[in-house]
């Protein structure tokens, strides 16, 4: 069984692991003070989002009753959500081995980390905890489209593992799935986890002059680096979950082979080939007085 969090760190490193890393969320541990500080989290995020996220994700907050007081029980939650998409949302102590993740998503769980954020850190936070895995990555999982693209990425992981491509495909994750941004009729919106469960980087997404934001082209995004310490300097934007399922349903083998012998693309670097929606000043990265680590799981 958890302890109360009283120390500020993972209590559920200690916990009872499966063979496939699923642990017990043991839900009733939570303090009233932790469940205080999601409601908190999501209240602040909810009304950061209201203009600035997908229509998709917003009804899923309804349709999955996200908006409950308290720290999801994942097992109630996958209730509702397995109904619609067949995913389930599984507890995890903290970030499980590549394998085990892709053999998840490829099997519609999404491993979601049990603890959450401690006080000191509710506005910075290196490694993902319920409240991104959950907030951030479970609504959309309620669309059909974005939950068959999940799936089809998880089946895409031992492939790339065997051919040593994982950091390409780690690259498409992390530019759409956590930071990716959707065309549509109102404008530009986000997508992507590690900018929903982020308060400031949803404004500077949007609506900074700094970054880039380009128009979504598999290659390219799968030759690009990134950085995890601090907003993205390029945001790839998609012009709807279909294009990307489409985009990403073929045969990885023949991309893999070419992009080994290719260049990466620096994540501030705009290429012949782009089809440029905005062109950054890059002004926030240019300024070296800022000390703001801006990633926020």
């Amino acid at each position: 069984m958890a302890l109360a969090d009283t120390t500020g760190t993972n209590r559920y490193l200690a916990a009872t692991r499966n063979p496939d890393f699923t642990i017990d969320q043991d839900w009733g541990s939570y303090t009233p003070a932790e469940h205080e500080r999601w409601d908190r989290l999501f209240d602040r995020s909810r009304s950061n989002l209201s203009d600035r996220a997908c229509d998709a994700f917003l009804a899923a907050m309804d349709t999955l009753k996200l908006s409950e007081r308290g720290i999801p029980d994942m097992a109630r939650l996958s209730d509702r959500l397995e109904p619609l998409t067949g995913w389930r949302v599984v507890p995890v102590a903290a970030l499980v081995p590549d394998d085990v993740f892709f053999d998840h998503l490829a099997n519609r769980r999404f491993p979601a980390g049990a603890f959450i954020r401690p006080e000191a850190q509710m506005d910075y936070l290196e490694e993902p905890d319920i409240f991104h895995d959950v907030f951030g990555h479970v609504p959309l999982l309620a669309n059909p489209v974005f939950a068959d693209f999940m799936q089809a990425y998880g089946k895409g992981g031992r492939r790339a593992l065997d051919l040593g491509c994982l950091k390409n495909l780690a690259r498409l994750y992390w530019y759409t799935v956590e930071f990716g941004l959707i065309r549509t009729d109102a404008g530009l919106r986000i997508f992507g986890a590690g900018i929903m469960s982020s308060t400031a980087e949803s404004v500077f997404a949007l609506e900074d002059p700094s970054p880039h934001r380009v128009a979504f082209n598999l290659e390219r995004v799968m030759r690009t680096n990134y950085l995890i310490d601090d907003f993205q300097k390029t945001y790839f934007v998609i012009d709807s979950f279909q294009s990307l399922l489409d985009d990403c349903y073929r045969d990885f083998g023949p991309i893999y082979s070419w992009i080994g012998a290719a260049s990466d693309i620096a994540p501030d670097e705009l290429i012949e080939s782009d089809r440029v929606v905005s062109c950054g000043t890059l002004a926030y990265f240019h300024d070296k007085t800022h000390n703001h680590k801006a990633h926020k799981p």
